[in-house]
């Protein structure tokens, strides 16, 4: 048989392969990484962060960086990238954007320290924070009027699923708790949309099994173990020492999310505590119920397109500070299932509606309101700096002046009396002490120094001055010297070698060699014309040099740290006033709008009544007024659980007439004033809205499927308190089969549910259950035809099309003129067989190709010469001379 040199003899010892052993800092990247496995690793390496191995691969094409080597691991060469430290929080955002994870490592002792224990010791680095996209606090990292949740979700089997919810915005300190039940879980989680979620492996298979699509945000899933309700209440009293929260008050899936989250949170910090607040408690039935496919069809707070510009959010969005913005959010996201609560937000915003003038000046104070939660919460895990400081103080500020306007309303609504209550009670005194210590415009940094004002400490000053005015410091001894020696020549000068020393002319060195000066110059260089000196007072001054920018950062260290601590002494009060500025910043902010906008105030109370006297899109009206047309408002009125359907061509205005209704709705429950003359409203528990048509290929759902699946959920949670949307039910599917169905679901709806709701088809047949039907009623958009031309008048008038206009659409669109000819062929044979008259099968039509060529537009020399005009253009002369031109070339068309 032949043998390769390849070939080994069955004898030989197998070779083994040595590789040397990593490097100090290399083994201690190793032994980091390991011990935080799902983490992207910064490892601080002087002046950079720098990654090794997948995290370099992955790092160098996400951020666009080169990927180089250095050294080898296990004979394979180590790819490397990093980032400067100065430049890192663009870099981390990216990443975090990207759906990464990372943990940031750091140099934790001086390198002085690390040659102490020999030279081949490595500075000893720790991971001090895992950054994730639930846990950001830096406002570069977050949105700046959106709230960023951490979301954990717990489940219990007690005979079916009972689940709990908790979720925290980590840079504001907000915890809430929520118990769920399975229906309700995939409204809640579209609703809160969680940056990251938290699941045990239990909880995801759950999910899967009851075909619930999981949030856009970040899934992490974590062991078991993190979600025991037994050791969550541990966890939940070590966060909250002061022994304010009670872990037994919560059941125990409740406590399981509980513990899991603040768990998580705790471990991103690295034993920094976080500043939570204690968790409140939410319940479904206190907001109205919207789900996914809802929110997405209403574009509440961002458009289908994932844009917030166009939204109604947006649009609604008259709040001039970020808390405000994102309370705002809030309360568009989960709008009150309660009239009493309802109509107290209502009254404070039509108390500053009415009060126009100081409604303006609350807005023109609250613009100098900082994000005063989020400074707090920086402060508090130590990431805070200066202007922080510095926005506690303008915060505190601006609520002491906001509450001096707030006394001068008499007879006060409740809840702007409880706002100008709260931010009366802002501490004045820690103001005016931040104002005082901090500069107006400070570092981001306190290690940079330099941010407490001149004349606030004394000692610092001093150290400033030997720091930055040394010139003057030794003026200032060069000349009480001189005066005191009485030698005019006397300089005191400075080089690299001896540092700072006296300078005498030759002749005069003896006299600081001799009585009363002598052991007061010390001699240290003679030179050939001159004589150079040292004095205890000088090295003691040229130390002091060297040491002043260091003790005056030092300095500077210490006022921030007490300035630091007092302002978190004071949090529960500040986190109030931050909440009262929030809430002031809503109200005056949909006054603006309800002032400038013509909007009204709906009435909210407990009946069915829904009666919308001209009733406008908010932001459909925007758009068209921008453009110069006019919006057409339009009544609606389902009070007692009215069913309109709404038939009329496409371009006719259906689905925004519909649309406006739901929101509509939802304004007024948020309580905002709503676009419309007037509105009543009884209190709706959930809005559904099927409106437009999407598939969804990632689950292999059709657009019929899609449709099929959102009609059920709303025809098996709808009760008769809710508000029902629905367009086009059944047109994705052959016609009679999307007849019955939408035919079938009316019926439903009227009979079974008796909810408020707006049904808008193209089938004309289902007009015909208004006979049989009693709450159901037929309006139609309406349409005028004019020389062949369909003019869309976008008014809801009473009664049934006859016709849908299809073809004038699809001209309207630019379809070829053959198809539409074609077009119109098929429809007058499909029209005349429906009427039962005599008429072709198709078969007998002629073949497309065969239809007849639309006629070549005849050339115009009239209609060319006046497509040339400009009549702004032209003199009086020049008119009459076109005139005479387009009559004579009228004449020999004629003569032609």
């Amino acid at each position: 048989m032949d043998q390769t040199p390849f070939d080994a003899p069955e004898t030989a010892e197998p070779v083994e392969i040595v590789h040397a052993p990593p490097s100090p800092a290399m083994g201690q990247y190793l032994e980091l990484k390991a011990l935080n496995p799902g983490y992207m690793l910064f490892y601080r390496m002087g002046d950079f962060y720098e990654m090794f191995f997948e995290d370099a691969e992955i790092a160098s094409a996400a951020l666009g960086i080169v990927l180089t080597r250095r050294g080898k691991h296990q004979g394979q060469d180590i790819p490397l990238c990093g980032v400067p430290v100065h430049a890192a929080q663009d870099y981390l955002k990216k990443l975090i954007g990207l759906g990464h994870r990372v943990a940031i490592c750091e140099q934790v002792e001086d390198v002085a320290e690390a040659k102490k224990r020999g030279s081949k010791s490595v500075v000893k680095r720790d991971v001090v924070r895992l950054v994730t996209a639930g846990t950001l606090t830096e406002d570069d990292l977050l949105p700046a009027r959106a709230s960023n949740y951490l979301a954990a979700l717990a489940m219990l089997r007690h005979g079916e699923a009972d689940f709990a919810l908790a979720f925290a915005d980590v840079s504001t300190g907000e915890l809430t708790v929520l118990p769920l039940t399975a229906a309700a879980l995939a409204d809640e989680l579209a609703r809160i949309d969680p940056a990251e979620l938290l699941l045990p492996d239990a909880v995801r298979d759950e999910l899967k099994a009851m075909r619930l699509s999981l949030p856009s945000g970040q899934i992490v899933i974590m062991p078991a173990e993190a979600f025991d309700s037994v050791a969550a209440a541990a966890t939940i009293a070590t966060a909250f020492p002061d022994g304010s929260v009670d872990p037994s008050a919560w059941s125990r899936v409740e406590r399981a999310a509980l513990g899991a989250l603040i768990g998580y949170i705790g471990e991103s910090q690295k034993g920094v505590a976080v500043a939570l607040r204690a968790p409140s408690s939410e319940r479904l039935a206190a907001h109205m119920a919207i789900d996914a496919a809802t929110r997405s069809s209403l574009e509440l707070l961002e458009t289908q397109r994932g844009t917030v510009k166009g939204s109604l959010l947006s649009e609604i969005d008259a709040c001039v500070t970020p808390a405000g913005s994102r309370l705002l959010a809030r309360r568009l996201a989960a709008p009150l299932c309660e009239a009493g609560p309802i109509n107290a937000r209502l009254d404070a915003v039509a108390r500053l509606a009415d009060e126009t003038i100081r409604a303006t000046q609350l807005r023109g104070a609250l613009k100098a309101v900082p994000d005063l939660t989020r400074a707090l919460t920086r402060l508090a895990l130590g990431r805070g700096g200066p202007r922080d400081l510095n926005a506690v103080a303008r915060a505190v500020a601006a609520a002491g002046e906001l509450s001096r306007m707030l006394a001068g309303l008499d007879d006060a609504p409740a809840e702007l009396a409880a706002i100008g209550t709260t931010l009366a009670t802002a501490p004045a005194a820690l103001a005016a002490e931040l104002g005082r210590a901090i500069d107006e415009d400070p570092p981001l940094l306190s290690r940079d120094g330099g941010f407490v004002r001149r004349g606030y400490d004394t000692a610092l000053d001093a150290e400033r001055a030997l720091a930055s005015e040394t010139r003057a410091v030794v003026a200032a001894l060069q000349a009480r010297l001189i005066s005191e020696t009485d030698v005019k020549s006397l300089k005191i000068r400075h080089n690299g070698v001896l540092g700072y020393f006296v300078e005498v002319p030759a002749g005069h060195g003896g006299k600081l060699l001799e009585e009363p000066w002598r052991g007061t110059f010390i001699h240290r260089q003679t030179m050939a014309n001159a004589m150079r000196f040292t004095t205890a007072e000088l090295a003691e001054l040229e130390g002091r040099i060297a040491r002043a920018h260091e003790k005056a950062l030092e300095i500077e260290g210490a006022i921030f740290a007490r300035l630091v601590a007092a302002t978190l002494g004071e949090t529960d009060l500040l986190r109030a006033v931050a909440d009262a500025l929030a809430g002031l910043d809503v109200s005056a902010g949909l006054a603006h709008l309800a002032a400038t906008r013509g909007y009204a105030r709906p009435v909210i109370d407990g009946s069915l009544s829904f009666d919308i006297r001209g009733g406008r899109h908010p932001v459909v009206e925007t758009t068209v007024k921008a453009e110069g047309h006019p919006f057409v408002a339009n009544d609606t009125d389902l009070s007692g659980g009215a069913l309109w359907l709404v038939t009329g061509p496409n371009m006719g205005g259906k689905s925004t007439f519909l649309r406006q209704n739901a929101l509509i709705a939802i304004l007024a429950q948020m309580g905002s004033f709503v676009p419309a003359v007037g509105a009543s409203i009884g209190i709706i528990d959930r809005v559904f809205s099927r409106v437009g048509a999407s598939d969804d290929i990632a689950h292999g759902r059709s657009t019929f499927m899609v449709e099929m699946v959102e009609t059920a959920a709303i025809l098996n949670r709808a009760t008769a308190r809710s508000l029902v949307i629905l367009d086009e039910i059944g047109r994705g599917t052959a016609t009679f089969d999307g007849l019955s169905i939408a035919w079938a679901a009316v019926e439903a709806l009227h009979n079974d549910t008796g909810c408020r709701g707006l049904f808008a088809t193209h089938f004309h047949e289902m007009t015909a259950l208004a006979k049989s039907l009693k709450r159901v009623k037929n309006v139609t958009m309406s349409v005028r035809e004019w020389e062949g031309e369909v003019v869309f008048l976008h008014e809801v008038a009473p009664g049934a099309a006859d016709r849908s206009y299809g073809i004038q659409v699809a001209r309207l669109a630019g379809l070829p003129e053959t198809v539409l000819a074609r077009a119109r062929q098929v429809l007058g044979v499909l029209e005349s067989r429906s009427s039962g008259n005599s008429a072709p099968m198709l078969d007998d039509l002629p073949l497309f190709a065969a239809a007849p060529a639309p006629k070549k537009p005849e050339i115009n020399p009239l209609t060319d010469m006046l497509d040339q005009v400009r009549p702004d253009e032209l003199t009086p002369r020049q008119a009459l001379e076109l005139i005479y031109e387009l009559k004579k070339a009228r004449d020999a068309g004629r003569r032609s």
